[in-house]
């Protein structure tokens, strides 16, 4: 029934010659029918009585003509007539008093926020698109909305315990001042049920260092998070102890991925692929010893040509050889940090085309923005994590009561 009359509309657009979107194209006419439909069945409800019916008379109430009153909607503006009542006492719902834009209009200009458009962009877009002039402080008070949101997310309480925790940094760069390079760092957590979701942002002052790393697990701690069994990191000097501060009993993990893209920075491109499949052979290896064995083999034949790789895994190789420990199970979700990773590559992307941020808080509002929009039918961050139970039951043979007992 909904195809037959869609298609019957789209056939008498076109007999008229009239065009689906823009002003006065088909959605605009469907939207402008439907909105005031709704506004004349509210007046009903709110008198009691249909339009013209006997039954009104007397009732000391009644209708007392309209307003003409033009609202912003996603297939543009629209043009209404709000019905009034005798006694002023009417309050649409549908499109409230004062109200210019409809539901779903705002939401549209978050989502256009959300991909790093700036205001200008936006306001730019809004007119080619859908014929509006919107101005730049709107677009700004709309997207404040968030602001609020954004800071009860960011000291929402958390579970107690995380299997898994990956952490990890990018760059942006905000005007405080002087543009200058930020860190922002973002942590991960996989909780009991396999579920991933992003635990917080925090901006930094400076280089992204231990120190300042402290401080953001700290406020985890603060909020809930009382024990974690592995936390996935970089190779950030200073990190492992900085997390043994905040939970002793944690497995620091190095990202395996981290690791290799770090290697291939010594390395020239011609040997990238040679070198990758043969540090593959190390971290896939069954045991610590085994790992040292076929590391041996790749410093025998790598070592003279890149030492620096080498040096770069020796001193690493503590924070590396826990991984060796675990099953296949717990190594796919440990080994790299490729959840943030993906999240990152979308965050670099709305805040490329930006160029700076005027202060702190526009950058967390564009980075909150992207977590809080998942993309259909892709990968992101939060979501269950896959082969979980297979995960978490050799999580529970490791680690015992901190994972049975909650």
């Amino acid at each position: 029934m909904d195809v037959r009359i869609a298609q019957e509309l789209i056939d008498q657009a076109r007999a008229q010659g009239v065009s689906l979107v823009g002003p006065g194209g088909l959605l605009s006419q469907v939207t402008r029918t439907v909105l005031q439909t709704a506004l004349e069945a509210e007046m009903t409800e709110h008198l009691g009585y249909e339009k013209g019916d006997p039954a009104g008379r007397g009732r000391g109430n009644h209708r007392n003509g309209s307003s003409p009153k033009t609202v912003q909607t996603e297939v543009g503006p629209v043009q209404l007539q709000v019905p009034r009542d005798r006694a002023g006492a009417f309050e649409p719902q549908i499109v409230p008093k004062h109200a210019r834009r409809v539901e779903g209009f705002d939401e549209a200009i978050i989502s256009l926020y959300a991909k790093g458009l700036t205001t200008g962009e936006i306001q730019a877009h809004l007119a080619d698109i859908y014929d509006v002039d919107v101005s730049r402080d709107l677009i700004s008070r709309v997207t404040d909305k968030v602001v609020d949101e954004l800071n009860a997310w960011q000291s929402r309480p958390l579970d107690r315990v995380y299997p898994v925790v990956l952490i990890d940094a990018i760059v942006v760069k905000i005007r405080e001042g002087q543009v200058a390079n930020r860190p922002v760092y973002v942590a991960v957590g996989i909780n009991l049920a396999g579920e991933r979701d992003v635990l917080g942002l925090w901006v930094g002052t400076g280089g992204e260092g231990a120190k300042a790393w402290m401080a953001t697990l700290a406020e985890l701690r603060n909020r809930g998070v009382e024990d974690v069994c592995i936390v996935a990191c970089d190779g950030l000097k200073g990190l492992p102890d900085a997390i043994g501060e905040i939970w002793p009993l944690a497995t620091v993990q190095l990202c395996v991925v981290h690791l290799v893209r770090a290697s291939l920075r010594y390395a020239s491109k011609a040997h990238w692929s040679q070198i990758t499949k043969a540090l593959r052979q190390v971290y896939t290896a069954p045991t610590v010893e085994a790992a040292e064995q076929r590391f041996a083999d790749f410093e025998q034949a790598w070592g003279a040509k890149y030492p620096a790789i080498i040096r770069l895994w020796r001193s690493a190789w503590e924070q590396f050889t826990p991984f060796l420990a675990f099953p296949p199970e717990i190594r796919r979700v440990v080994y790299t940090t490729n959840a943030i990773e993906s999240l990152n590559a979308r965050f670099r992307q709305a805040t490329r085309r930006r160029g700076h941020f005027p202060n702190e808080q526009a950058a967390l509002k564009v980075l909150y923005l992207v977590i809080r929009s998942p993309r259909p039918n892709r990968a992101n961050v939060t979501g269950k994590t896959g082969g979980w139970k297979q995960a978490l039951n050799s999580l529970a043979m490791f680690y015992g009561e901190r994972i049975t007992g909650n």
